[in-house]
């Protein structure tokens, strides 16, 4: 008897709790404008091409990955790559300049999302193309444009002789009240403010080396205790709304490793940006939240919310942190982004049908697993 009463008790306090997060669930007020078509990748240029590969010499790959672009252009009978490595002092935007100024056509970034973005900051709105060859541990703009990220090779055969295409970036605003300090920064992929920022925070270095992406689950099993944060939200200018939140996140694109589509509906490059509220406050709220993701269920769940925006403004009364790309960014009080449609000529792959128009990434194993499952039953 006092087992079944104990097993109600927990049955009626999840419902209450479940009922109280999806009342806690308002819509934001926004205006839904339809996105503009999808620029398809055209094929390179023909021809010689001056080549700068900008490297980060700390990636444990560094050497041999030029050794590879040297080789790979000597074979196409292109003149001599400008090799320019990044520093602590400067992670890759005044190598790009300086690639720039030598009339670079290509400039390759070969390290990590932090390289990627620094690079991209140089050659926003300039004609010069961007190639990426995946040294980091996310990759994370490598994934969402489709190019092979465990396959170097491929990487640079793609940007010496593939196709290309443009994308948008966003601009983002840190600001902090508490210490006076405001900065602004290029992101392509994602920022985020809360948890997921937390995680990012507090991945220990000598598990990425290990593990790679997969060390940011430990970190995240750690935070999942954390409590919600009310925050306040605008959506291109419309008025704040409050909210409690665990996670905020602007998306540019939505695909995480692991072949995670975080985002299902986001486009790279649509002249928007997709704004993901994250608020479960019990592991039921991260059950569905899991769910919802992994098998990228359609319908609504009351612990997530997407919306479409131009800009998004977070104020938050407490410092919160924050993160680019996957890289820690400081905590801020205040967050402004901006979409900046059209700012990069990306080199990628063949086009393959789907809405993105990049190539179709294959389901991970767990995924296809489910679906067999779903079938059957």
């Amino acid at each position: 008897m006092r087992r079944k009463l104990l097993a109600g008790t927990a049955a009626a306090s999840a419902a209450v709790a479940s009922v109280q997060t999806y009342w806690s669930v308002r819509r934001l007020q926004q205006t839904r404008t339809p996105t503009a078509s999808v620029h398809e990748p055209v094929p390179a240029p023909v021809g010689p091409q001056r080549v700068a590969l900008v490297l980060n010499p700390t990636k444990l790959q560094a050497g041999a990955t030029r050794e590879l672009v040297e080789q790979a252009c000597s074979d196409a009978g292109w003149e001599r790559p400008l090799i320019l490595e990044t520093t602590v002092e400067d992670p890759g935007t005044g190598q790009a300049q300086r690639a720039l100024d030598a009339g670079a056509d290509l400039v390759i970034a070969a390290g990590g999302d932090g390289t990627v973005r620094a690079v991209a900051q140089a050659l926003a709105h300039r004609p010069a193309a961007l190639g990426l060859l995946p040294l980091g541990t996310g990759n994370l703009l490598v994934r969402n444009l489709g190019l092979p990220y465990h396959d170097i090779a491929g990487c640079l055969r793609i940007a010496l002789h593939g196709y290309e295409r443009r994308i948008d970036a966003a601009r983002i605003i840190l600001r902090n009240d508490r210490t006076h300090t405001s900065s602004e920064h290029p992101f392509l992929v994602m920022g985020g403010v809360g948890f997921d920022a937390s995680v990012v925070a507090d991945a220990k270095q000598d598990l990425k080396d290990k593990l790679g992406w997969l060390a940011y689950s430990e970190a995240g099993v750690r935070h999942l205790p954390g409590r919600r944060r009310r925050i306040s939200i605008s959506l291109d200018g419309q008025p704040p709304q409050s909210r409690k939140v665990r996670s905020l996140l602007v998306a540019n694109c939505g695909k995480l490793p692991a072949g995670v589509d975080f985002v299902p509906d986001a486009m790279i490059d649509d002249g928007y940006l997709d704004v993901v509220v994250l608020s479960p406050r019990s592991l039921i709220g991260w059950t569905l939240m899991a769910a919802k993701i992994l098998l990228r269920h359609r319908g609504a769940t009351p612990v997530i919310s997407y919306y479409r925006a131009r800009e998004v403004t977070v104020w938050s009364a407490e410092p919160i942190a924050t993160q680019l790309d996957g890289d820690a960014s400081g905590s801020t009080t205040s967050v402004t982004a901006r979409v900046d449609p059209d700012a990069l000529m990306v080199r990628v792959p063949a086009p393959a049908p789907g809405p993105s128009g990049s190539s179709v990434l294959p389901l991970p194993d767990f995924q296809k697993g489910w679906r067999r499952l779903l079938r059957r039953s």
